[in-house]
């Protein structure tokens, strides 16, 4: 392993020696999963706002707050970079990725991609989604019910049916559900080599289904143009006439299924969870909802306030990417502290979205914090980056909204859930922060 000299500051400058934890990593990287607000804060009050510990072999570097987020995410001197740090976790598993490009060639392709997300092609996701979301929120089971569960089925099926028009049996539809399970777990895997029945081996394992699938509904998609996304990326052509190989769009398509379908699912169980603690939520979110028709156009979402208040709270509280990786390409400082060339670094969002110095009472459910009278997300630019920041921004940001609005109108219009007075939902942050042991609802039909 090599490391960086984190000591070598040029002479003359005032620049802060970064401060490194000396536990084994091991010990970090459980610590973290056990409790990751507990660890960033116990970090802070040892080391610092800036400092480093040790895992999955390399040192990564943590600049705490909204101001050191800026610096990093817009990165305006363009010293640090996505491709390096991202590839390191899970390149293996989601090579080339939009979120794994950097500077042109990152540029090249999300103009290309942004044709897969304009206002007037989410229009058509909307209008090809709607009648199915409808359908299945209508047969949605009642009783004792796991909300993680269903969720994570019908935004499979969402995504089968938008991005890839497709509508596969329930026995492919799990097995291409379980290979995208395995490689987002892969990514974070403690032994880091394809030993078999390891978290690394699954995830190689799962990554090759994913290409076979969809290399073999290539040449269909190419034959004909259709309203879905594995189809308007294959016929998709920027304006200097560049257009997407077989290998970027298997790429490409792999991250974005992968990234639509788990953060969605967690977002609604947040959500869910929130207003069953919450229930005075829900009521309000129901009131609003039946103000409008069961059948929402694209032009209704922007009427669902209360549910996009709840939305960006229950983000806040539980971010579903956690942080973001970047790496320095030269050498550069975050927050007057010297970053030298090849440091890993990695923004702490989830961390930052309980600073006392941009949220009252960070550890509070309370959507109203979004409302435009108080705001308090917009004190700083980076002080609520649930979808990242700058030229990395969630490419496919309003889907998701239109998407999880959609789902979670017929929920709060049709049904009422409840959980057990002063339950707490226990969770899973080996990942992508998901319940351990799905969420368990008893639901009912209004």
């Amino acid at each position: 392993m090599t490391t960086t000299a984190f000591s070598q500051i040029p002479v003359g400058s005032e620049l802060k020696e970064i401060p490194i934890s000396s536990k084994p990593g091991i010990v970090e990287v459980l610590s973290s999963r056990r409790d990751p607000l507990a660890f960033e804060r116990k970090r802070i009050a040892q080391l610092g706002p800036v400092s480093g510990y040790h895992a999955f072999g390399r040192t990564w570097v943590v600049p705490s707050g909204p101001e050191a987020a800026e610096e990093i995410l817009m990165n305006k001197k363009k010293t640090f970079a996505n491709g390096p740090a991202w590839t390191y976790l899970i390149g293996p598993f989601f090579n080339r990725g939009v979120m794994l490009l950097d500077f042109e060639e990152h540029r090249s392709h999300r103009l290309i991609l942004q044709q897969a997300f304009n206002p007037a092609v989410l229009r058509k996701y909307m209008d090809l989604m709607q009648p199915m979301i409808a359908e299945r929120m209508a047969a949605f089971p009642t009783g004792k019910v796991d909300l993680f569960k269903e969720f994570k089925a019908l935004t499979l099926d969402v995504a089968l049916e938008v991005f890839l028009g497709l509508e596969l049996p329930k026995a492919e539809a799990d097995r291409i559900n379980k290979a995208f399970l395995e490689t987002v777990q892969a990514g974070v895997a403690v032994i880091r080599k394809p030993v078999p029945g390891t978290r690394w081996w699954k995830g190689l394992r799962s990554r090759k289904i994913l290409e076979e699938f969809f290399y073999a509904h290539i040449p269909a998609k190419r034959a004909t143009k259709t309203d879905d996304l594995f189809s308007v990326l294959c016929h998709a052509e920027s304006d200097e006439g560049q257009t997407f190989s077989d290998e970027d769009v298997v790429n490409h398509m792999i991250f974005v299924l992968m990234a639509a379908h788990d953060t969605s699912t967690i977002s609604m169980t947040q959500m869910c969870y929130r207003m069953a603690t919450h229930p005075q939520w829900q009521q309000r979110a129901h009131d609003q909802s039946m103000q409008l028709d069961a059948t929402l156009s694209y032009d209704d979402l922007g009427a669902l306030t209360d549910l996009d208040v709840i939305f960006k709270e229950s983000l806040r509280m539980c971010t579903p990417v956690p942080a973001h990786p970047r790496m320095a390409i030269e050498d550069t400082e975050v927050s007057g502290y010297f970053v030298p060339k090849g440091t890993m670094i990695t923004v702490p969002v989830y961390a930052n979205h309980y600073d006392e110095t941009v949220y009252t009472d960070p550890l509070v459910f309370d959507p109203n914090r979004f409302a435009p009278d108080r705001a308090e997300d917009k004190k700083f630019r980076m002080g609520f980056a649930p979808f990242g920041g700058g030229v990395h921004k969630c490419i496919g940001l309003y889907f998701g909204q239109m998407e999880i609005k959609t789902i979670m109108h017929h929920l709060v219009r049709d049904y009422e859930w409840s959980v057990p007075e002063g339950y707490v939902l226990p969770m899973n942050y080996a990942s992508l922060p998901i319940p351990k042991r799905g969420f368990q609802v008893t639901l009912r039909h209004r």
